[in-house]
């Protein structure tokens, strides 16, 4: 059934993944890997949203939840206006048709045995659509799509490039004309000269076949080139989302400022400000209370380390509407119209809060 005019294509609401750990001679479960705790976002049909963070910080083990690749602890995940979190078997198969992904490494998602035109057309064989020739018909177009020419059909792996190779990789997974994609990665094991050239074919493709992005990356220009909207992850939950324009423009919350203050800037006359944050990300077995990112927040720092940060989770919170209706929200205390009320009970002055 299709979704209304309007319904986001990806509807995922409290999203958590906890990997349990293993010990002792009877292996019980001793501890758990808070992968992913309580993320919830939409992506709007053909649109890019940009999902960012430092590595470990779950982001693409959303993306594998988002496609059922792996099984949710808990939460919901609806595509195209149906629940599809519990779904298993014939029912989800149907549903893997129209979700596809491009893996990291485009070479140790492919086949070395196997030539690359079979491994195009394996998904049409799968899901049994169309005889043989009509299958050769589809892999030669999407391969002409991607930028590779016929010639290379009966190539292996081991014979291409990066570049090529993550080309045959986005063939693979457009060749059976997906509503949405799951980028992970997919240009950060490439040289940078050939990054330009994989971003711009994945953005030409999207507007050719009216294609859903949800790109995983962790550098900062990548997603800006890219992405509509951008969420920012930390140890498992989002602290950010925006419209691209708006979140590169001001960021609220403290760990996209720091990000963002890591981008280089193409000119030697102009020196940006850095922040640099002190410690390394905590453990996802052992988060720390309250706020994930208040051992490291500068800005918890310059107000005198208030206790709030400690006691409590900041919820992801509006804090402006742009003219299309899309929200600004970010997680922070001291960050929208909460934080007159934080500040109180921090015993922290308005006006000192302000000059901060």
């Amino acid at each position: 059934m299709t979704a209304p005019a309007g319904t986001p294509l990806v509807e995922v609401r409290d999203l958590v993944k906890h990997f349990p750990v293993k010990g002792g001679v009877l292996q019980r479960t001793i501890a758990e890997v808070q992968a992913v705790d309580g993320v919830s976002f939409d992506i709007r049909r053909g649109e890019t949203l940009g999902l960012v963070g430092e590595s470990g910080c779950g982001k693409t083990t959303v993306g594998r939840l988002v496609l059922r690749l792996i099984e949710p602890t808990s939460g919901t995940i609806r595509f195209d206006g149906e629940d599809i979190t519990e779904i298993k078997g014939a029912a989800l198969k149907r549903y893997r048709r129209r979700m596809q992904i491009i893996f990291q490494d485009p070479y140790a998602s492919l086949d070395p045995r196997t030539p690359i035109a079979d491994s195009i057309g394996e998904g049409l064989r799968v899901h049994g659509l169309g005889s043989g020739k009509e299958r050769g018909r589809k892999v030669a177009r999407m391969m002409d799509l991607v930028g590779l020419q016929s010639y290379h059909a009966r190539r292996y792996p081991h014979e291409f490039s990066g570049g090529q190779r993550q080309r045959i990789g986005i063939a693979r997974a457009l060749v059976l004309e997906p509503d949405l994609v799951v980028c992970d990665e997919p240009v950060s094991a490439l040289d940078v000269s050939i990054q330009a050239q994989v971003l711009n074919l994945l953005h030409d493709l999207q507007g050719e076949l009216g294609l859903t992005y949800l790109f995983v990356a962790h550098n900062m220009g990548v997603v800006e080139h890219i992405s509509d909207r951008v969420a920012v992850m930390y140890l498992g939950k989002i602290v950010e989302v925006a419209d691209r324009h708006e979140l590169f423009r001001d960021p609220e919350h403290p760990y996209t400022q720091a990000l963002m203050s890591a981008i280089p800037v193409p000119d030697p006359e102009l020196r940006r400000q850095r922040v640099i944050l002190r410690g390394d990300v905590p453990s996802p077995v052992n988060p720390p209370h309250g706020c994930h990112f208040h051992p490291r927040c500068q800005l918890r720092q310059s107000l005198g380390d208030p206790e709030i940060c400690v006691a409590q989770e900041p919820p992801l919170i509006s804090l402006s509407s742009g003219p299309d209706g899309l929200q600004h929200e970010a997680a922070c205390h001291f960050r929208g119209p909460g934080a007159n009320e934080a500040r109180a009970v921090s015993g922290i002055r308005p006006e000192r809060a302000a000059a901060s």
